[in-house]
């Protein structure tokens, strides 16, 4: 274990973080805010820090898997605890476990929200939320290794840890120029939405922290009812579209721009993904247009609401929790889906759950005809054995930690269905849920232990459980 330059790493990613909470100082002073003066007094400090821990580059700079494991869990969790920091100073949240929960659930893309106001925050700090979502969305480690690469090529074992899906790859030769792409295709979608949502009558601040969700699929609005709160459909419309579009493999995006149309279009995974995208919002337009004034109305509402929960973005434009029980159950099932390998988006993975049930079918084949050769075939190409199997170790590790967090979580004497959705739409990095926990309420009524909890979630949902769980892992650290 490279200790050295493990440490040597957070105290760079430390300064990186203090430089990012300097934008919310900005904003803050904008207008006219005190608040700006403690993101002013925590970048100092968290610069500091990191700069006397970073002194000295190591001799040693090679990595492999469990270095990058450690090096993205705890920049996940160090981040989280200071991003956490000007919530709690500012008042604004004055409990430090909601303030990490709700940079957790930020930082996470989960969107879940411990604040019965949200538009009594300070500006600063509502732009914050929103920040965090975007930082987190294409990944904090993909965003260092973009201007700070340190590790002489390694850095792919970082990538590898953080970015999710089951197989990560280059889309260049050089991971420096991999990781600026994906935030160039990152930052020009957020752009063009906000410019979007601009002609449409959103005021500019609703417009860029918007787009930061969206971008993020995160979901924290500045808008206590959330993207309700405009009532508008062209709105609804233009958030819907790009929720998709941060839903879909960025490599595709690169494919295009390098027009390699075929290998973009022609993906199995965004076929299968589009498909469950407006399958399932044709079943609950059918199922809820005596709701609504007519059909395209409820199209409007059901494609808004399939689309926030398949991508794990979070946002509302209707209590769903008043549709029929089919709609919601079809929900359910969609956050347990999520969105595309290699998105911003959370959940299980499309990709993932397409091999996993090819591989079930493919045993089954063997099973009948036990002499014959078998493969799992993904986008054109045989899926390796190793995929497969780390693919089954992930349902397993995901299937264990789930229970558990269910059984942790009753102690809050919850009821099911809350219970439930509440370890479902943090570990799938949803946001809402149903019952206490649903569209239009949040979760401050849990208790400490349940929100810890539902933290940890979280982090493992969107890190893909194995960082946060190896660091519990007694080889991890023998030297």
């Amino acid at each position: 274990m490279n200790r050295r330059f493990i440490v040597y790493t957070l105290g760079k990613i430390m300064e990186v973080m203090a430089a990012l909470l300097l934008i919310p100082m900005f904003v803050g002073f904008i207008y006219r805010e005190n608040a700006a003066f403690i993101y002013l007094g925590v970048a100092l400090a968290t610069f500091v820090i990191g700069y006397l821990i970073s002194r000295g580059k190591p001799r040693k700079t090679k990595i492999f898997s469990r270095e990058g494991f450690v090096i993205v869990a705890f920049t996940w969790i160090l981040l989280s605890m200071i991003g956490a920091l000007p919530y709690t100073l500012s008042g604004d949240v004055p409990s430090y476990i909601d303030a990490v929960f709700e940079t957790v659930s930020g930082f996470t893309t989960t969107g879940s929200s411990i604040l019965p106001d949200i538009e009594s925050l300070n500006q600063c700090n509502l732009f914050w939320r929103a920040f965090t979502h975007w930082i987190g969305g294409m990944g904090i480690l993909v965003f260092v290794v973009a201007i700070l690469p340190e590790s002489q090529g390694n850095t792919l074992h970082i990538l590898k840890a953080e970015i999710p899906g089951p197989v990560v790859g280059k889309l260049v030769s050089k991971i420096k120029v991999t990781a600026r792409i994906l935030y160039y295709i990152y930052a020009a979608l957020t752009i063009a939405e906000t410019v979007f949502l601009l002609f449409g009558g959103m005021p500019f601040f609703d417009a860029i922290t918007t787009s930061f969700a969206t971008a993020g699929t995160g979901g924290f609005s500045c808008k206590g009812a959330s993207i309700a709160a405009y009532d508008s459909a062209y709105i609804d419309y233009v958030v819907t579209i790009f929720m998709i579009l941060f839903g879909v493999n960025f490599n595709l995006y690169f494919y295009i721009l390098i027009k390699r149309l075929k290998l973009a279009f022609g993906s199995e995974e965004l076929h299968w993904y589009l498909g469950i995208i407006f399958s399932v919002a044709i079943l609950i337009t059918i199922n809820t247009t005596g709701l609504y004034d007519s059909i395209l109305t409820a199209f409007r509402y059901a494609i808004f609401q399939v689309a926030s929960i398949i991508t794990t973005t979070g946002f509302i434009t209707y209590d769903y929790t008043k549709w029929p029980q089919f709609s919601q159950f079809l929900l359910m099932i969609l956050m347990f889906v999520g969105a595309s390998a290699g998105s911003t988006g959370g959940g299980i993975k499309v990709s993932r759950i397409m091999i996993f049930a090819k591989s079930g079918i493919a045993e089954l084949k063997k099973a009948l005809h036990p002499h014959a050769v078998t493969t799992v075939q993904f986008e054109g190409k045989t899926v390796e054995s190793t995929t497969i199997n780390n693919i089954h170790n992930y349902f397993a590790l995901y299937i264990l930690l789930f229970i558990i967090s269910f059984i942790l979580i009753s102690f809050n004497n919850l009821d099911f269905a809350s219970s439930f959705s509440a370890v479902s739409t943090c570990l799938n990095n949803v946001g809402p849920g149903l019952g206490v926990v649903g569209p239009v309420d949040n979760f401050a009524t849990l208790s400490n232990f349940s929100k810890v909890v539902l933290s940890v979630d979280m982090l493992a949902g969107r890190l893909e459980i194995f960082p946060i769980l190896l660091l519990f892992s007694k080889k991890l650290w023998v030297k």
